[in-house]
């Protein structure tokens, strides 16, 4: 029998407006944006609604982007459609766990909250950086990382695509022996750290402590960490698993295909922007991707798959 996946983008698929169609058609996503809103002391309508100079930065963004996809979900799941797994890149693992019962939306949103001002003020601001590596594989990236000390790869998101992190000026000088070696392109990227990085350890550690008096419970469905790209049944692995990522290397591609090996055959990425689903094109050309951005996707979405 096939598996249904949600799947949950990260940090960059932000935009202004996001979620707002839910907010007004559903008392369930309202509900989740208030809650934020008076949990975070934070407007969130106009976080998410409206054009701002807030939403791209970290600390913002990450709870902005948390609760858009928790609101967009509810609606879903209003409608009768439910994951049998789900999985989230980096940020979005927050909404996996959430969704699939791990955590509550209310953590889900309150850790996030923290773990965006962590990762924000963890390296000075212009000291770190990262780049996507365009059209090399992952063993001839480390060859070339191998001689250049304080980089090391942040993304594996799908063939052909890497992301590499570190110190700015070392990704530079890496993003130039790269291209060297035989990349297609380096293209760095609009972030405001060197995130999934060890620089990040630090981090990492005050993150354990926000998580340590989260309440966890019994996860309804599995979901599949960045961490090792393995499904997480056991609870007790979550906290260790999200401190942990935040150093780790988001293990993308392999996730997706060990959800596929396990039966997965209809993917729904819930989110604004089809990030997602641009990955899994390359990862499984014939996979059945579905986006929910806006209503009208959700009322599409639900239509073909309950």
């Amino acid at each position: 029998m096939s598996k249904t996946a949600f799947i949950f983008p990260g940090q960059g698929a932000q935009k202004p407006g996001m979620g707002k169609d839910f907010y007004e058609n559903s008392q369930a996503a309202a509900g989740i944006f208030n809650r934020a809103s008076r949990l975070l002391n934070i407007d969130m309508k106009a976080l998410c609604f409206e054009e701002n100079n807030l939403l791209d930065q970290t600390e913002y963004t990450q709870a902005a982007l948390v609760t858009t996809c928790l609101a967009m979900t509810a609606v879903l799941e209003e409608k009768g459609l439910k994951p049998d797994v789900t999985a989230g890149l980096s940020l979005g693992e927050y909404c996996a766990i959430a969704v699939s019962k791990g955590m509550s939306e209310d953590d889900a949103i309150r850790a996030v909250r923290q773990r965006g001002i962590l990762m924000q003020t963890a390296v000075p601001d212009g000291k770190g950086a990262m780049a996507a590596v365009l059209g090399m594989n992952a063993d001839q990236i480390k060859a070339v990382l191998a001689e250049i000390e304080g980089v090391s790869i942040a993304n594996y998101n799908c063939p052909g695509q890497i992301v590499i992190t570190g110190w700015k000026e070392r990704v530079e000088c890496a993003s130039a022996a790269l291209k060297e070696a035989g990349a297609k392109r380096v293209l760095p990227l609009h972030v405001s750290g060197p995130f999934h990085s060890p620089l990040l350890k630090e981090a990492g550690r005050k993150l354990a402590a926000v998580l340590e008096p989260i309440e966890l419970h019994s996860l309804q469905v599995p979901y599949v960490t960045n961490v090792t790209a393995g499904y997480v049944d056991d609870v007790r692995e979550i906290k260790p698993l999200l401190e942990k990522q935040v150093t780790s290397s988001v293990r993308w591609q392999q996730s997706m295909e060990n959800m596929i090996k396990d039966g997965v055959e209809v993917f729904v990425e819930v989110g604004p922007g089809k990030t997602l689903g641009g990955f899994m094109r390359k990862i499984k050309r014939d996979a059945k991707v579905y986006n929910v951005e806006t209503w009208r996707d959700a009322d599409k979405v639900v239509g073909e798959l309950c």
